[in-house]
Protein backbone atom coordinates (compact mmCIF):
# COMPACT_ATOMS: atom_id res chain seq x y z
CA UNK A 1 0.00 0.00 0.00
CA UNK A 2 1.14 3.58 -0.44
CA UNK A 3 1.21 6.01 2.36
CA UNK A 4 -0.43 9.13 1.90
CA UNK A 5 2.95 10.86 2.46
CA UNK A 6 4.38 8.89 -0.70
CA UNK A 7 1.20 10.09 -2.89
CA UNK A 8 1.91 13.69 -2.48
CA UNK A 9 5.74 13.49 -3.12
CA UNK A 10 4.82 10.95 -6.67
CA UNK A 11 2.16 13.75 -7.75
CA UNK A 12 3.66 16.66 -7.25
CA UNK A 13 2.86 20.18 -5.88
CA UNK A 14 -0.65 20.04 -6.63
CA UNK A 15 -1.46 18.25 -4.02
CA UNK A 16 0.33 20.47 -1.07
CA UNK A 17 -3.27 21.81 -0.55
CA UNK A 18 -4.83 18.19 -0.54
CA UNK A 19 -2.27 17.00 1.96
CA UNK A 20 -2.64 20.58 4.29
CA UNK A 21 -6.33 20.14 4.19
CA UNK A 22 -5.81 16.23 5.31
CA UNK A 23 -3.21 16.97 8.04
CA UNK A 24 -5.93 19.66 9.17
CA UNK A 25 -8.89 17.95 9.20
CA UNK A 26 -7.58 14.31 9.89
CA UNK A 27 -4.13 14.91 11.45
CA UNK A 28 -5.09 15.84 15.18
CA UNK A 29 -7.90 13.20 15.58
CA UNK A 30 -5.63 10.31 15.31
CA UNK A 31 -5.09 9.71 18.69
CA UNK A 32 -8.88 9.96 19.16
CA UNK A 33 -9.56 7.17 16.59
CA UNK A 34 -6.54 5.06 17.98
CA UNK A 35 -8.40 5.31 21.42
CA UNK A 36 -11.67 3.91 19.99
CA UNK A 37 -10.44 1.42 18.52
CA UNK A 38 -8.59 -0.53 21.02
CA UNK A 39 -12.10 0.45 23.08
CA UNK A 40 -13.68 -1.71 20.31
CA UNK A 41 -10.94 -4.16 19.58
CA UNK A 42 -9.50 -4.42 22.88
CA UNK A 43 -6.08 -4.98 20.84
CA UNK A 44 -3.57 -1.88 20.63
CA UNK A 45 -2.05 -3.80 17.40
CA UNK A 46 -5.28 -4.92 15.91
CA UNK A 47 -6.00 -1.16 16.78
CA UNK A 48 -2.78 0.52 15.21
CA UNK A 49 -3.94 -1.21 12.31
CA UNK A 50 -7.60 -0.64 11.82
CA UNK A 51 -6.11 3.34 12.57
CA UNK A 52 -3.78 3.71 9.54
CA UNK A 53 -6.21 1.90 7.37
CA UNK A 54 -8.07 4.45 8.84
CA UNK A 55 -6.35 7.11 7.66
CA UNK A 56 -5.48 5.64 4.44
CA UNK A 57 -9.01 5.54 3.15
CA UNK A 58 -9.58 8.91 4.44
CA UNK A 59 -6.83 10.26 2.23
CA UNK A 60 -8.08 8.21 -0.90
CA UNK A 61 -11.84 9.08 -0.05
CA UNK A 62 -10.62 13.33 1.17
CA UNK A 63 -12.47 14.54 -1.53
CA UNK A 64 -15.59 13.29 -0.45
CA UNK A 65 -15.50 14.72 3.12
CA UNK A 66 -17.84 18.02 2.01
CA UNK A 67 -18.40 19.54 5.54
CA UNK A 68 -14.82 19.91 7.56
CA UNK A 69 -16.99 20.30 10.79
CA UNK A 70 -18.10 16.68 10.58
CA UNK A 71 -14.47 15.23 9.75
CA UNK A 72 -14.12 13.61 13.37
CA UNK A 73 -17.16 11.88 13.02
CA UNK A 74 -16.75 10.68 9.66
CA UNK A 75 -13.43 8.76 10.79
CA UNK A 76 -15.21 7.52 13.18
CA UNK A 77 -17.44 6.12 10.74
CA UNK A 78 -14.73 4.76 8.28
CA UNK A 79 -12.37 3.44 12.27
CA UNK A 80 -15.59 1.37 12.74
CA UNK A 81 -16.65 0.09 9.09
CA UNK A 82 -12.58 -1.13 9.07
CA UNK A 83 -12.72 -2.54 11.85
CA UNK A 84 -16.11 -4.54 10.59
CA UNK A 85 -14.19 -5.39 7.57
CA UNK A 86 -11.12 -6.94 9.83
CA UNK A 87 -13.28 -9.07 11.67
CA UNK A 88 -15.21 -10.18 8.29
CA UNK A 89 -11.74 -10.95 6.60
CA UNK A 90 -10.24 -12.89 9.96
CA UNK A 91 -11.98 -15.05 12.57
CA UNK A 92 -10.15 -14.14 15.74
CA UNK A 93 -9.73 -17.22 18.03
CA UNK A 94 -12.19 -16.96 21.19
CA UNK A 95 -12.59 -18.41 24.30
CA UNK A 96 -16.20 -18.88 25.62
CA UNK A 97 -16.34 -16.76 29.23
CA UNK A 98 -18.80 -18.76 30.41
CA UNK A 99 -16.55 -21.32 31.08
CA UNK A 100 -13.25 -19.56 32.11
CA UNK A 101 -12.67 -19.48 36.37
CA UNK A 102 -11.72 -16.61 37.81
CA UNK A 103 -7.99 -17.03 37.27
CA UNK A 104 -8.25 -17.87 33.73
CA UNK A 105 -10.21 -13.90 33.52
CA UNK A 106 -6.41 -12.03 33.88
CA UNK A 107 -5.47 -14.07 30.62
CA UNK A 108 -7.86 -12.18 28.43
CA UNK A 109 -7.87 -8.57 29.76
CA UNK A 110 -5.34 -6.04 29.64
CA UNK A 111 -3.53 -5.34 32.80
CA UNK A 112 -5.53 -2.99 34.50
CA UNK A 113 -6.28 -2.04 38.53
CA UNK A 114 -9.67 -4.01 40.24
CA UNK A 115 -11.43 -1.22 40.14
CA UNK A 116 -11.10 -0.22 36.38
CA UNK A 117 -11.81 -4.10 35.46
CA UNK A 118 -14.93 -3.46 37.22
CA UNK A 119 -15.68 -0.06 35.67
CA UNK A 120 -15.11 -1.71 32.17
CA UNK A 121 -17.95 -4.34 33.40
CA UNK A 122 -20.34 -1.95 34.29
CA UNK A 123 -19.50 -0.10 30.97
CA UNK A 124 -19.89 -3.13 28.77
CA UNK A 125 -23.10 -4.34 30.63
CA UNK A 126 -24.68 -1.33 29.72
CA UNK A 127 -27.37 -1.11 26.59
CA UNK A 128 -26.30 0.13 23.57
CA UNK A 129 -27.98 3.20 23.58
CA UNK A 130 -26.61 4.40 26.70
CA UNK A 131 -23.09 2.69 26.47
CA UNK A 132 -22.16 4.33 22.78
CA UNK A 133 -23.10 8.69 23.71
CA UNK A 134 -21.18 7.67 27.10
CA UNK A 135 -18.13 6.15 25.28
CA UNK A 136 -18.61 9.04 22.73
CA UNK A 137 -18.34 11.48 25.69
CA UNK A 138 -15.97 10.19 28.21
CA UNK A 139 -13.58 8.50 25.79
CA UNK A 140 -13.64 10.88 22.13
CA UNK A 141 -14.53 13.79 24.26
CA UNK A 142 -17.67 14.60 21.92
CA UNK A 143 -19.89 17.48 23.22
CA UNK A 144 -23.92 16.24 24.01
CA UNK A 145 -24.71 18.23 20.97
CA UNK A 146 -22.40 16.57 18.19
CA UNK A 147 -23.27 12.73 19.74
CA UNK A 148 -26.56 14.26 18.78
CA UNK A 149 -25.80 15.11 15.72
CA UNK A 150 -24.03 11.85 14.65
CA UNK A 151 -26.66 9.85 16.75
CA UNK A 152 -29.43 11.53 14.36
CA UNK A 153 -30.97 12.77 17.65
CA UNK A 154 -32.00 15.30 19.73
CA UNK A 155 -29.48 17.23 21.93
CA UNK A 156 -31.92 16.50 24.96
CA UNK A 157 -32.40 12.27 24.00
CA UNK A 158 -28.55 12.46 24.41
CA UNK A 159 -28.50 14.08 27.61
CA UNK A 160 -30.86 12.11 28.89
CA UNK A 161 -29.21 9.07 26.95
CA UNK A 162 -26.00 10.16 29.43
CA UNK A 163 -28.00 10.74 32.72
CA UNK A 164 -29.76 7.39 32.09
CA UNK A 165 -26.74 5.75 31.82
CA UNK A 166 -24.79 7.33 34.29
CA UNK A 167 -27.26 6.32 36.85
CA UNK A 168 -26.53 2.77 36.09
CA UNK A 169 -23.51 3.15 36.26
CA UNK A 170 -24.09 3.87 40.13
CA UNK A 171 -26.61 0.96 40.44
CA UNK A 172 -23.92 -1.19 39.12
CA UNK A 173 -21.04 -0.08 41.14
CA UNK A 174 -22.54 1.69 43.78
CA UNK A 175 -22.39 5.05 45.22
CA UNK A 176 -18.05 6.47 45.20
CA UNK A 177 -16.64 8.18 47.68
CA UNK A 178 -17.40 11.96 46.67
CA UNK A 179 -20.79 11.18 46.64
CA UNK A 180 -22.79 13.44 49.20
CA UNK A 181 -19.61 15.60 49.64
CA UNK A 182 -20.80 18.51 48.34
Amino acid sequence: MTAPNDIVASTGVGNATRRERFDRLCGSFRPDLLRFCIWLARDKALAEDVVQETMLRAWNHLDALQDDVAARGWLLTIARRELARTFQRKRLPTENIDDLSAADEAAITVQATPEVYEVRKAIWSLPAEYREPLIMQVLLGYSSQEIADYMESTQGAVLTRLFRAREKLREILGPSPDDGLD
